[in-house]
């Protein structure tokens, strides 16, 4: 006899269940197909065949999908559950899922890739993979623009799409300036982090403690004024113009106007005017900070980029 909540007790009463569920899909079918063979029987026997047909096929499709089927890698599986889901590419792989195949597979044996995971995240993925951990990298944005071209003038009264890809489209965007920041927001719709906003001047800032270094707001951009950096760095020029000086200060009180102090005083020989556009060599500033004391119109920031995934 059973017993209220033993095992086969519970198996029988779902068993009993499911037969009588059969039982009444049965019945109904059979009297559909009864109804039918009254009204014509060639009519019945076609839908005999389509349903055999379909049993078979269904059977067929289910073996199939037991013996054929391919089996995931559950190391891959593991290693995507620590990554940040961002699917930005940093890594060299088409998304998450490509550099946590890759790591399963055997075809990379970096740990590190992950740039807006972090050190964390590179110290997880070493402890499943069984390899070196290995230091990230991390990376952030910063806009190349200081927007003091005075947001409230415009070269024209845009009323087409609120984006900054269809607003360039139209004569390089309504600033006064065609390289600066158009501020409509592309790159915050692209932001899986919240890190940008857009500032009281109408251009795009990046918060440095929320940017994850995944650089999609970078490749959303049209104008291209917004970097990628190591957050080591604490120099930035925020200006993208390579207009000649005359021609900046007219559309912006704060562009760069090429004349030079910053790449006579640097030290490490680490800046450089090209095309009207000053330049900073990341592999040999030290962050001394000179250039930014000797600029005239002070488009050489000095500050802290530290990035967000430390703080993951």
């Amino acid at each position: 006899m059973f017993q209220s909540g033993f095992f086969p007790l519970a198996l029988l009463t779902t068993a009993l269940a499911v037969i009588v569920a059969i039982l009444a899909v049965a019945a109904v079918i059979g009297g559909i197909l009864f109804g039918l063979y009254l009204i014509s029987p060639t009519l019945c026997f076609a839908v005999l065949v389509l349903c055999g047909l379909g049993i078979v096929l269904a059977a067929v499709l289910t073996v199939a999908s037991v013996f054929l089927s391919v089996k995931g890698n559950e190391k891959a599986g593991e290693v995507r559950d620590r990554l940040p889901g961002a699917n930005c590419g940093a890594c060299g792989y088409s998304g998450c899922d490509g550099y946590a195949n890759a790591l399963a597979d055997g075809k990379t044996t970096k740990a590190n890739l992950c740039i807006p995971g972090g050190d964390g995240v590179a110290k997880d993925i070493a402890q499943i993979m069984g390899l070196e951990v290995g230091d990230v990298a991390e990376r952030v944005a910063y806009v190349a623009c200081g927007g003091l071209c005075s947001p409230e003038t415009r070269k024209f009264e845009y009323d087409g799409p609120k984006t900054c890809r269809a607003a360039n489209m139209l004569y390089s965007g309504d600033r006064e300036c065609t390289y600066a920041c158009l501020g409509y927001g592309d790159c915050i719709r692209a932001c899986p982090r919240d890190a940008i906003v857009i500032s009281e001047r109408g251009t795009a800032r990046i918060l440095p403690e929320k940017c994850i270094g995944c650089g999609l707001c970078v490749r959303t951009c049209p104008n291209s004024i917004i970097t990628l950096v190591k957050d080591t760095t604490r120099v930035a020029v925020t200006c993208s113009s390579h207009d000649k000086g005359a021609q900046t200060r007219k559309a912006c009180k704060d562009g760069c106007i090429g004349c030079g102090k910053c790449e006579k005083n640097c030290p490490s020989d680490a800046i450089h005017v090209v095309d009207n556009l000053a330049k900073i060599d990341y592999e040999k500033c030290t962050n001394c900070g000179k250039c930014a004391e000797v600029c005239p119109v002070k488009c050489i920031h000095t500050g802290n980029f530290t990035s967000g995934s430390h703080f993951e």
